[in-house]
Formats: C-alpha cells, structure tokens, sequence
C-alpha cells in the first residue's frame, strides 16, 4: 500500500481545505500565485467566456469537455467538481431554459461560491436550470439513471478512490447516456518525491495515473466506446510561468526533463451501453 492510500482520508480533507481557500481568495490550485490557468488556451471560447458569471473562470481548468461532446438542449448534465460554477453556466447556456444542469462539489465554500454566481446568471439569462449541490465524486447525491452527460474539467485525478468516482459515473448515467472528461494523464511514472508530494498531489499532479490504468477502470464500471485525445501543449499552459508548485515539481524530476515528459492533458469520451 503507497503514501497515498494509507492516507486518503488527510489527501481528501487537504484538498477540501486547499480548494475552500482558493474559493475565498480566487487563488490558484497549483501554488500560491493568482493567475491560475488561462482558460482561453484551452479550447475555450470568446463567447462562452464572455458569458459567465464573474469570478467563475478561476483558472483551475485543464482542457475543455465540450471539446468532445456537443450538449443539446433539454439534456441533463452532471458536472463532478462544479468549483466556481465554470463549466456549470457553460452547460447550462448549452442545454437552454428547458434543460438541467447539476454541479457537485465537496468544498463548502466552492458550493457557496457557485451558488452566488448562479444567482447572477439567473439575472444575466432568465434560466433557472442549475442546480448546486454538496457531495462528494464517490458517492454522488443523484438518483440512477436520471442524467444524459456527465463533465468534469480536472478534478476526477484529485479522488483517492477513482474506480468508484467511474462506478458512481456509470450508476447515474441513463442508458445512452455521455461522458466528456478533461484530466491530466500520467504518460510515465512519477518520480518517488513528486508522487508523495501533497503540494502536487492539491496540484493535479500526483493524483493522476497512467491513462491505461483510466481506461481499464471505465470499462471495469460498464462503460464503452471510450475515445481519447491528448492535448500535449495544453501542459505547457497549466505548468507556464513562475508558479512556485510546479517549479517545486521540476526540481524533483530528472535533470533534462520536463514536467511534460511525464504527464498531459486528455480529453476522454465515453458511452453507456
């Protein structure tokens, strides 16, 4: 048993605390600067930035489900991991008026935070198709099969127990129903000091595993026709600039390398039978 599962339940209550104080301060995940990741740079639009919420965008994305999957209107998305809202009012606008939008979050202070700018967006748009709610990835508050598309923009790599987060995924999902899933994906191992890193574990570094490992899991939860691509130079955006955590990181790598020797970004599309 490694570092990591001998102590999940102290990852789980670090990352809950880490995140909470991003949601009140509009830090970053990945050390102590502001900027986070811009989210423009991965595949977002002008106009779908343009139209959320303010302070919804935090930078903690790293990539974009909607890449993969195009929502039509009156679906029922679930996204895993809501934070702020960003992905939420992206669906919500997707989907219309008639359509539902669910995010689940475990940090109190994230749910309170979207919950605020789903207000706004009630004013901005006329909708009042969100839906915020407090709970956990593995043992999500939805009822089975209630759900046609399931999102998450990197979050899933912070679970310590990620077959359930797909089990959960897969029980939720109508027949037919949709995932689109934005992570980071270990392409070797890690080495020893940055993989019992908390500092990288909080930034989605050291949580991740090789997508093999990922893929296995989706189809041992029931799920089919996964489909995956890798966006090697959306790393380059999360770990750019002079953010101290991933500087932290590169000092544990092997001299020459890079943090994008060892892991990308990928977007993943997968089907319930």
């Amino acid at each position: 048993m490694n570092h990591r599962e001998k102590n999940s339940a102290d990852l789980k209550e670090k990352v809950r605390e880490s995140y909470g104080h991003i949601a009140r301060t509009g830090g970053s995940c990945c050390g102590t600067t502001a900027a986070g990741t811009p989210s423009d740079k991965l595949g977002y639009s002008a106009e779908e930035l343009a139209t959320l919420p303010p302070g919804a965008d935090m930078g903690l994305s790293c990539g974009n489900p909607f890449l993969v999957d195009s929502l039509k209107p009156g679906e029922t998305v679930l996204d895993l991991g809501c934070g702020g809202g960003f992905d939420v009012f992206i669906a919500a606008r997707k989907v219309g008026a008639s359509g539902h939008v669910i995010g689940v979050d475990m940090t109190s202070d994230m749910i309170s935070l979207a919950r605020k700018n789903a207000e706004i967006f009630f004013e901005q748009t006329g909708f009042s198709n969100v839906d915020i709610r407090l709970g956990e990835i593995e043992h999500l508050p939805v009822a089975d099969g209630s759900v046609d598309v399931v999102i998450s923009n990197c979050v899933i790599n912070l679970s310590t127990d990620k077959p359930q987060v797909w089990r959960e995924i897969a029980r939720v999902l109508r027949p037919g129903g949709r995932v689109a899933v934005s992570d980071i994906a270990l392409k070797q191992e890690l080495p020893g000091a940055v993989r019992e890193s908390l500092e990288a574990y909080v930034g989605c570094i050291a949580g991740a595993v090789i997508l093999e490992e990922t893929t296995r899991m989706m189809r041992e939860a029931g799920l089919a026709d996964i489909e995956t691509i890798s966006h090697e130079n959306y790393i380059d955006v999360v770990a750019g600039g002079n953010d101290p955590l991933y500087q932290q990181i590169m000092n544990g790598l092997p001299q020459g390398s890079t943090i994008g020797d060892f892991v990308t970004s990928i977007t993943l599309s997968v089907v319930k039978p």
